[in-house]
């Protein structure tokens, strides 16, 4: 007689989930028990590295993916990332184990007392389910409901003893669109006020990349010979960024966006939220006499938005139905944005030069995964993302989260067979939240690149103490971290970029190793604005 367990193997063949994140405890074994030849285990040292390396994971492959944790502490542990696959709509499926049934009444060491309750509000459903027969249709719904737009994190507490009783009939396997088109009348009406428009703008974000829609996007951009911004604090890269049209990141803060978008009557935002604010800048939301559209597939961000019209579809169908709709503009395409200057030489360089030789060595087809907030604005100021799928981090602002997301992006390359070049920057204060993910990349021999701009200090919170005039924090500074030491010690290769001038030749070897590299970089202490 087929068991629980057996049953939910074979579901979980079905729809492709044969690669499981996590870090056992005595609650999963039962699960994890003669664990099939057929599946991959990818052992993380902590849950939270675990969350992370399958957001990647499934970001990077386009499918959701499996975690399992282990019960209250390992959902605990795991729920800084968990926050960040919510934010960054990463369509996984998060198991955990749960005590012995026979036992729950009395709580005993290691049950989770309220195990549906304990990841919310970041997932989509969490569920435990009644009977033992019922984990497998479970599972189903679970994997429906992360698909579906808008995709996200979604939660299963499994107990111990169900993976041994016998089976219902399995679940029947089914599939479920992720996708939807927007209206039609809804879309005539913005086809209209943007063909109207005197001056439109698009802001674009990581759902126009998550639907594989670059080349649709740049399609609308020249038919309205518009100017194109990404969102504010953006997960994903949405257009070509050595696009004449492209103008770079748009601010974080009301006043200082709205200034960047003066000029512009329409402003048509697609995939993002309206708008990822992070410090509080009084001002309006947009310049006067500016109208807002916005296309998104979440009813919940198009109902919180404080400004604008909202379409609810997919990015991609939206764009091509507006390209359909749309004359093509009767006004000059706007003019390329300067190129920046070159970096002043300094010893140890700057964030700015360390990038900009970054930028000179980059591999064609690179995958840059970054976590260095106080450097993001310098990184993306000399690293354009010129191609899809090419840039990930996170939404939430949540540290801990590039460098395990970076091993999981790294291990669906290899999976996929596609093997682009995946390198991380992640600050030196980032990189030790979620170290323990070294060891992964270790342990599977990655080819992942590690640059660390080493700067001995949360120069971050430094440009915030600063901005919110708020002296004498402390916990700023982060000396006596050997990040060499630390990265032999997880088995992984590591060499020190004394300069910007030697960047070049220590990623070119990087690149060439069978395992990851680590590249600690000494910069300036100086530090930046936040805006």
């Amino acid at each position: 007689m087929a068991t629980v367990r057996d049953t939910t193997y074979d579901l979980l063949r079905a729809l492709d989930l044969t690669t499981v994140f996590g870090n056992p405890g005595s609650t999963e074994e039962p699960f994890l028990q003669d664990f099939p030849a057929d599946f991959q285990y990818v052992h993380a040292l902590h849950e939270a590295s675990a969350v992370a390396m399958a957001d990647g994971y499934a970001q990077a492959s386009g499918r959701p993916a499996h975690v399992n944790l282990h019960t209250a502490p390992g959902t605990g542990n795991g729920m800084g990332n968990l926050v960040t696959a919510w934010h960054n709509r990463t369509p996984l499926i998060v198991t955990a184990g749960q005590q012995s049934r026979e036992m729950l009444l009395m709580e005993p060491r290691l049950a989770s007392r309220h195990p549906t309750e304990l990841p919310q509000p970041y997932v989509k459903w969490t569920h435990e389910p009644v009977r033992a027969q019922d984990v497998p249709g479970a599972v189903m719904r679970a994997y429906a409901t992360a698909a579906q737009p808008p995709t996200g994190p979604v939660f299963l507490s499994l107990p111990l003893d169900d993976w041994d009783q016998p089976a219902d009939p399995p679940p029947q396997v089914r599939t479920v669109a992720t996708r939807f088109a927007p209206d039609p009348e809804r879309l005539r009406e913005f086809a209209t006020v943007l063909a109207g428009s005197r001056s439109p703008v698009l802001v674009l974000g990581a759902a126009v990349d998550r639907a594989g829609a670059w080349p649709v996007a740049v399609a609308v951009a020249e038919r309205l010979a518009a100017p194109v911004w990404s969102a504010p604090a953006p997960e994903r890269a949405a257009f070509p960024e050595h696009h004449p049209h492209y103008r770079g990141v748009l601010p974080f803060a009301m006043a200082p966006l709205a200034e960047k978008l003066s000029g512009h009557d329409t402003v048509l935002v697609v995939g993002a939220p309206v708008f990822r604010y992070y410090p509080h800048v009084p001002g309006d939301h947009l310049p006067e006499g500016a109208r807002l559209l916005h296309v998104t597939d979440d009813s919940e961000e198009a109902a919180r938005a404080p400004v604008g019209d909202s379409l609810l579809g997919d990015a991609g169908l939206t764009l091509a139905a507006l390209l359909d709709l749309l004359p093509a503009a009767d006004r000059p395409p706007p003019e390329p944005r300067p190129a920046p200057a070159p970096p002043e030489p300094e010893d140890p360089p700057s964030a700015d030069a360390l990038f900009a030789a970054l930028a000179a060595h980059w591999p064609t087809d690179g995958i840059l995964v970054q976590e260095s907030p106080s450097n993001l604005a310098a990184l993306r100021r000399r690293l354009p993302i010129t191609r899809p799928a090419s840039y990930f981090t996170m939404a939430s602002g949540g540290l801990g989260y590039g460098l395990p997301a970076a091993v999981g992006i790294a291990l669906a390359e290899r999976d996929a067979g596609r093997r682009r070049p995946v390198v991380a920057v992640i600050g030196d204060g980032s990189f030790h939240y979620s170290v323990q993910a070294l060891w992964t990349a270790a342990r599977l021999r990655l080819p992942l690149v590690v640059l660390v701009p080493v700067n001995q200090q949360y120069a971050i919170l430094k440009s915030f103490a600063d901005f919110k005039h708020t002296p004498g924090v402390p916990g700023l500074e982060l000396p006596g971290l050997d990040i060499t030491a630390i990265a032999r010690g997880y088995g992984c290769e590591t060499r020190v970029v004394a300069g910007s001038e030697e960047l070049g030749d220590a990623l070119a070897g990087a690149l060439r190793a069978d395992g990851p590299t680590v590249l600690p970089a000494p910069i300036s202490t100086d530090v930046p604005r936040i805006l």
